[in-house]
């Protein structure tokens, strides 16, 4: 090999060696920080579906039936709408067909059920028309938002947030979403709970203050809502406590019923 040759080759070995630094620098520089530990996704069961629906957060409107808002010492006919959050990881799957085993709470005496119309969001934004609001639902679930009743009103007699009657590890209970295209939208129809096989909870979707479509509307007033929202749209009168061993049966029209047993 002569001089020339040995020098062509040092010098392609010189800038494979450059780009092989700078290719690595590049990818190192693309991958970003690395997150210190691994925090479990949450996610629902899509009906019919191998693909899930990811949470991003969880709304919940309070007192949004008017038999109920009266049995919670509110007029119906003059508050507006207001709304609170439990955390994703409060999430409950429950499947289609079975009975699934929930657990009592800590630190309460007095835990009650409320069986509620679940929307899921597809997408979002903020200031959304109420004719509009619909478009952005990806599908409907049954849910049950489990209540620390008795920590729930002591906070609010001391007038604090009442966050922990509401937000704790299984609150919010829920059956696999069903996609709108195969259910439609869900404005009306029979929903109920019973324990032991006694009716507690039966009314209409219909008899909703704030529709569906209205929740969206004005929750976007305040936040910007996004795809992977979910909304607990509110529980018929009657709610009540269950103790160990009560089964919950949830039944919506339209969709398939929801089991729990308390353990």
């Amino acid at each position: 090999m002569d001089l020339i040759d040995r020098r062509t080759l040092i010098a392609g070995g010189a800038v494979a060696l450059t780009a092989s630094a700078i290719g690595g620098e590049a990818a190192q520089a693309q991958a970003g920080p690395k997150s210190i530990f691994k925090v479990d996704a949450v996610t629902i069961p899509i009906v019919g579906e191998t693909d899930v629906f990811p949470v991003r957060r969880i709304y919940c409107i309070g007192r949004n039936y008017a038999a109920h808002s009266r049995e919670m010492g509110s007029d119906p006919n003059r508050e507006p709408p207001f709304f609170f959050q439990k955390p994703t990881d409060a999430i409950q799957n429950v499947k289609v067909g079975e009975v699934a085993d929930h657990p009592y709470p800590s630190l309460t005496k007095n835990y009650h059920y409320e069986v509620e119309l679940v929307a899921a969001l597809k997408s979002g934004g903020t200031n959304i028309p109420a004719d509009k609001a619909l478009d952005h639902v990806y599908g409907y679930a049954l849910g049950l938002d489990m209540t620390r009743r008795d920590l729930q009103r002591a906070m609010g007699d001391e007038k604090k947030p009442w966050e922990i009657g509401k937000s704790f590890d299984h609150a919010a209970v829920l059956g696999p979403i069903h996609p709108v295209a195969k259910t439609g939208h869900m404005t009306k129809g029979l929903i109920s709970l019973a324990v032991n096989g006694t009716v507690k909870q039966s009314s209409d979707l219909d008899k909703m203050i704030w529709s569906v479509a209205e929740q969206i509307a004005k929750l976007s007033e305040a936040f910007e809502l996004k795809a992977g929202d979910i909304i607990y749209s509110g529980t018929p009168e009657n709610v009540g406590p269950v103790v160990r061993g009560d089964v919950l049966l949830c039944k919506l029209q339209g969709l398939p019923d929801m089991s729990i047993k308390i353990v």
